[in-house]
Order: structure tokens, then sequence, then C-alpha cells
């Protein structure tokens, strides 16, 4: 199974390599994504994941893939979203963080709970607290990259779409998803207030 998805991510990143919308903006936004691969590679014989957090992960970075090689503002099915349901911008962007937080707070969650030992409701708490605050620094780490590195790619890497809001609807799309996932597993049925 895990050699299946590393098969699958990486002939999916491979194809999407070819011409991609704007070269540099596709190595700007796979830089952070082939250094977490990279991570999970290198660390996988000290820590392995469950088979379905690197399936969550995956489906994350295959996401993320297909935005790289587009431009998050320029995804087709994104325009096809927004012609459909008429929105003012196309929302693949959106969708992609609120998949930051769906898909990879398990992930982060067992992380804790192994290495950590974290147990009971802060194996709940934390990982939702994480994926908040990784979004954030994520959401800062853009706009410094884009400034310092390339500016003249801020706003195709940044993906605004003309949006002053966009990083903090970006960090509310990523926390909503953490919790939605979270609430999903069950958000202990046991500290529900009574």
């Amino acid at each position: 199974m895990l050699r299946g998805l590393v098969v699958w991510y990486a002939g999916l990143w491979g194809l999407l390599a070819i011409d991609p919308y704007d070269r540099q903006d596709w190595l700007l936004e796979n830089l952070l994504a082939l250094t977490a691969v990279t991570t999970l590679l290198l660390t996988y014989r000290r820590f392995q994941f469950s088979t379905f957090s690197y399936v969550l992960m995956t489906t994350f970075l295959t996401l993320h893939a297909v935005g790289a090689h587009y431009t998050y503002a320029e995804v087709p099915f994104g325009f096809w979203l927004q012609g459909t349901f008429d929105l003012v911008r196309n929302p693949f962007d959106r969708i992609v963080h609120f998949g930051y937080g769906f898909l990879l707070v398990l992930p982060l969650r067992e992380l804790l709970m192994r290495l950590g030992g974290i147990k009971g409701i802060w194996s709940y708490y934390l990982p939702v607290s994480g994926m908040v605050a990784q979004s954030g620094v994520f959401e800062m780490l853009e706009a410094l990259v884009a400034t310092v590195v390339s500016p003249e790619l801020g706003t195709a890497y940044l993906g605004t779409q003309g949006d002053e809001w966009d990083a903090q609807k970006d960090m509310a799309a990523a926390s909503a998803g953490a919790v939605i996932m979270i609430l999903a597993q069950g958000f202990p049925r046991q500290y529900a207030i009574r």
C-alpha cells in the first residue's frame, strides 16, 4: 500500500512537473512539499505513521501538486466550481487550505500521541491547536518568501485573487478542516459538556 502511495505521488508529481502554468511559481510551491516528502522518506525507519495517515498525507500532497502545477488561482476545477456555484473567485486554494487542516490533523495527532505521549482530551485539542498555529506560520512564511525570494511572483504565489483577507480566510479554512476531522473522530463523547 505504501509503495503504491509513493508511486502514485511520484508519478503525478512528475506529470505535473511537465510544463506547469508558471515554472517559477511551481518551484516555489514545491519547496515545502518536497521537503516534507523527503523528511517522511528519511525518517520512515525510525517512525512509521499508520497507513491511514499516509493516505491522508498523500491526498493532501496530491491536491497541492495540482495547485502548484496550475497556480492555485488558475486550477480548472476551481473555475468549474466558480462558474457552477456563481462564486466570486476560484475556490481551489481555499479547498486545499481546508484540506490541510482536515487531512493533516490526524497524522499530527498520531505523532503527538506516539512521540509525545499525549493522551485524553489533549490528544484532540493539541493537534487542532497545532494545525491552527501551523496555518498561521505558513501564511507568514508565504508572505516572506513572496517578498524576499520572488517579489514579482507575489500575487501568483500567494493566490490572493484580490482578497485582502485571504490569509485570514485560509487560516480559518484550515482550522475548520481540523475541527471537523477531530469531531468526525468522535471528539470524545466522554469530554462533551453535558
